[in-house]
């Protein structure tokens, strides 16, 4: 990418990105990262707050639906809000349906700290006299602080890469752009330009949640206080909180699943081939699985050097995995076959390439999910089982293995989600002749055949709700199950 970029002239290039056109796309960029960062967090911490420190009434039903919208791909949200009306065009509506696509990224992760978190430490500030809301200020938000900030990481990193629902809504970002530029030239120098962009802005978003998660160590020994956390008593808000929590429900779920629905029954395009759908959706599991298994080995040694022996350097080589990821997966699938026709052809269209491709998108889910779970188990207790005559991998597979599984579980899962909807490095790695449920989708939904792409939409979330459905069991694992 750097060497496609060297291309242009010094003053070649700084005309290019000195346009105005230039300085609407970085705005736009802009503006949608810190509007739907900051409208995921406010949603996922509030809804997991509610869901695992009040007396909220059926909690473990409020729970499964906040981690539904995660079985819903972003452009599927896209196209169901798209589908039904135009008026969500607009900067207001791409945050909101970014936003309703990705605030799962920040709740699970809250909600599995709230679980560890030791009740003993809210009740002496309780007996401080301090309210509920300096409670949480004060004591449950720096504690939980590393859960929020890798979700608010994630959310973010999603956001500048999203392609199909900003695509679909008519909001036009860096990403857009470099789809574009690639679509009129293909391997053009200034798409290149624009992708270095988005490395800059994955690098400053990197920074700042360096910066804000500082090196304070979370880990403890122990579960703390082995009882239920005192709720917090909702008494008069409790309709109005249930009604918000239900809004949010609608407008997550509600809204794509009835637009579904709808085109099912009445679109004149809808057609039901049970051969190429079956197709696409055996592949699309296939790959997942694979692609999850191999993301999740090759996050273990990245997250174990960046917790167990932080330093400058292990810091640094956790904070590159996350760079492509901010980047579209056409920057990364023409790298890859680039890189394949120069120097091995034999990898050229073949699954292992297009593996690789998802491990490099991907690959910083992985090492979010497994860095908090590393984080959380103390290393003292390594220590003691070597004390007691074990070698260092025996420790590490008898006593940090076991502490760490539901975030290898969580890591597996949440690649795998990622995979069976990624669409544009799939058009350029896949083999020819194998087709995922995304890129049918895709083929259909953007030529306006909404009625033929519901199908392979409805086959999406039906294959993303085991991966759900495991993400909302891992985040609930050691806590109150009620």
């Amino acid at each position: 990418m750097v060497l496609t970029s060297a291309s242009y002239g010094g003053s070649e290039a700084a005309d290019f990105l000195l346009r105005d056109r230039i300085g609407e796309l970085l705005w736009n960029t802009t503006r949608l990262l810190l509007g739907g960062v900051a409208l995921s967090v406010v949603l996922g911490v509030g809804a997991a707050w509610l869901v695992e420190r009040t007396d909220l009434r059926a909690r473990g039903w409020w729970h499964g639906l906040m981690c539904a919208p995660l079985a819903v791909p972003a452009f599927v949200n896209g196209y169901g809000w798209v589908s039904t009306t135009y008026a969500v065009q607009s900067y207001a509506g791409a945050v909101l349906i970014v936003s309703l696509s990705y605030y799962p990224l920040v709740y699970l992760p809250t909600v599995a700290a709230l679980r560890r978190l030791d009740p003993g430490l809210e009740e002496v500030s309780a007996s401080l006299g301090h309210s509920a809301g300096a409670t949480f200020a004060r004591v449950v938000l720096p504690s939980i602080s590393p859960a929020v900030l890798g979700g608010a990481l994630l959310v973010g990193l999603h956001l500048l890469a999203e392609y199909g629902a900003l695509q679909l809504l008519n909001y036009p970002t860096l990403t857009t752009a470099i789809l574009q530029q690639y679509g009129t030239s293909f391997t053009g120098s200034a798409a290149t330009l624009l992708a270095l962009v988005l490395v800059v802005f994955c690098l400053l978003l990197l920074g700042v949640e360096l910066l804000a998660r500082g090196r304070r160590r979370h880990s403890k020994v122990g579960s703390g206080a082995a009882r239920r956390p005192s709720r917090v008593r909702l008494g008069r808000r409790a309709p109005a909180l249930q009604a918000a929590l239900g809004g949010l429900v609608v407008l997550a779920l509600g809204v794509p699943l009835l637009s579904l629905a709808r085109w099912l029954v009445r679109g004149t395009s809808t057609t039901f081939e049970a051969g190429p759908l079956l197709t696409a959706a055996g592949t699309t599991i296939g790959l997942s699985v694979v692609a999850g298994l191999v993301a999740c080995l090759a996050a273990l040694p990245v997250a174990w050097l960046s917790v167990r022996h932080r330093s400058a350097v292990t810091t640094l080589v956790e904070r590159s995995t996350y760079t492509a990821s901010a980047m579209p997966g056409i920057v990364v699938g023409l790298a890859l076959v680039t890189i394949s026709i120069r120097v091995v052809p034999g990898l050229y269209q073949t699954l292992p390439l297009l593996v690789a491709g998802y491990v490099i998108l991907f690959l910083p889910r992985a090492v979010v999910s497994v860095r908090s779970s590393l984080e959380l188990a103390p290393p003292a207790l390594e220590d003691v089982a070597r004390s007691l005559g074990c070698t260092g991998s025996e420790a590490a597979r008898r006593v940090t293995l076991p502490l760490i599984a539901p975030g290898l579980a969580a890591a597996v899962a949440l690649v795998s989600l990622a995979v069976s909807t990624e669409l544009t490095a799939t058009l350029l790695l896949a083999p020819i002749g194998v087709s995922t449920l995304s890129v049918e989708f895709w083929s259909d939904a953007s030529s306006v055949a909404y009625g033929s792409a519901a199908p392979y939409a409805l086959a999406l979330i039906v294959l993303s709700i085991p991966a759900t459905w495991l993400l909302s069991r891992v985040s609930t694992t050691g806590g109150d199950g009620s």
